[in-house]
């Protein structure tokens, strides 16, 4: 190898990754830093990457993509993984990966690297993706081959003079557009309430305003597009949305969760916008699909959303269940009306544009002849009462 490719976040980690990547492959390094929202000075990561040792930085700013092909599909499918967590990390991975092989294939480069632990599902989310878009592509874990604590890094830091950031929190925190998830310190501990410096989108439920907000969510075919009659592109949207449920306490997350590789763990996520708009746009979806409709779809959209968590965004299936899911946003078009209130989230009203089945099947209840349900409760019971018919009075 001459060329290794890096995704470069601009912590301890993966700084202390470049020198080890340079002097145990005797490679150079390209770093690159995907923007999917996480809020950070994207030039000093920059500049702390050549700092390093780093040949050569991309800064890609992905936001607008990222909100639009990957937090959009999540919004249609109700994507929320063991009904709480609306995958705000596992979404970025695929796109991630997919700016890292444009970016080798660019260098020339012979491999790809990633900071992500031998423990955790971003591992397999990176790597099923990387094998998927660039089979010809060696992949490097340096974190699973160096096996480094903490302790070690800090050590192998102060000794290469890399810069050591200073961290008031014992938390470890990833972050974009759809949330923030937080680990580490005494979030270890399930039985322990997560305490308040866990926080940073979303006020204290008790401290929140003592007065509701009530705010309305557009949609066009699944896609939220407005918000309080305000017509918006999705990031500016997505922003907006998680400033303002935040400030009310809405988003908070408190999860023990089932990993890809087998761990149970207590996760702890921020997601304001995320909760609000599935749950937005869940209600809609009740007013413009059938019975028969939703049954179905709630199960596509658990095989979407198990697909998206354990990091087969590659897979067949989630194109084909994404046909459907389409297929069955046309006319899910309308608004809802949402209560925010000191943590609470709460749907008050909704109004379908284009398909109101609600309306419609009242309708045409009215000209029906009433009479015509007796025959209907005979047919419908039939099998029912025949088999209470067969059992003794003791077994009723």
């Amino acid at each position: 190898m001459e060329k290794v490719v890096f995704a470069y976040s601009g912590g301890l980690d993966t700084s202390v990754m470049i020198r080890w990547l340079i002097e145990k492959y005797d490679v150079d390094v390209v770093t690159v830093t995907v923007d999917v929202g996480q809020q950070e000075d994207l030039k000093a990561i920059e500049e702390k990457a050549l700092k390093v040792g780093a040949s050569r930085h991309y800064s890609i700013d992905a936001r607008k993509e990222f909100a639009e092909k990957f937090l959009w599909a999540s919004v249609k499918a109700n994507a929320l993984y063991q009904g709480k967590y609306p995958l705000s990390t596992a979404l970025s991975r695929p796109l991630i990966a997919s700016k890292l092989v444009e970016v080798a294939r660019k260098e020339k480069a012979e491999a790809i690297a990633h900071g992500c632990t031998g423990r955790g599902n971003d591992q397999v989310r990176f790597e099923v993706s990387l094998k998927a878009l660039a089979p010809e592509m060696k992949i490097i874990a340096p974190v699973r081959e160096w096996n480094l604590s903490r302790e070690m890094e800090i050590a192998y830091a102060r000794e290469k003079g890399i810069p050591i950031p200073v961290k008031d929190k014992p938390y470890s925190i990833d972050q974009n557009l759809w949330g923030r998830s937080v680990e580490c310190g005494p979030l270890d501990d399930p039985a322990v309430e997560p305490p308040e410096d866990a926080f940073e989108w979303t006020v204290q439920p008790e401290k929140a305003p003592d007065t509701p907000q009530y705010i309305t969510l557009g949609f066009d075919n699944g896609v939220p597009v407005a918000l309080n009659g305000r017509e918006m592109e999705a990031v500016k949207l997505i922003e907006e949305l998680n400033s303002l449920a935040g400030r009310h306490g809405v988003g908070r997350i408190d999860h023990v969760e089932d990993r890809t590789v087998g761990l149970k763990t207590r996760e702890v996520y921020e997601c304001p916008a995320a909760l609000t708009l599935i749950e937005a746009h869940r209600d809609l979806e009740k007013l413009t699909l059938t019975r028969s409709e939703l049954t179905f779809k709630h199960l596509v959209d658990l095989e979407w959303t198990w697909l998206v968590y354990s990091g087969l965004w590659v897979d067949p299936l989630r194109r084909e269940l994404e046909a459907f899911i389409e297929e069955s946003q046309k006319g899910v078009t309308g608004e809802v009306k949402i209560k925010l209130f000191k943590g609470s989230l709460s749907v008050v009203g909704r109004k379908a544009l284009t398909r109101d089945l609600s309306l419609t099947t009242r309708r045409l209840a009215e000209a029906i002849d009433q009479t015509l349900a007796k025959g209907f409760i005979e047919h419908w019971g039939l099998q029912a009462v025949a088999r209470s018919l067969g059992k003794t009075e003791e077994d009723r």
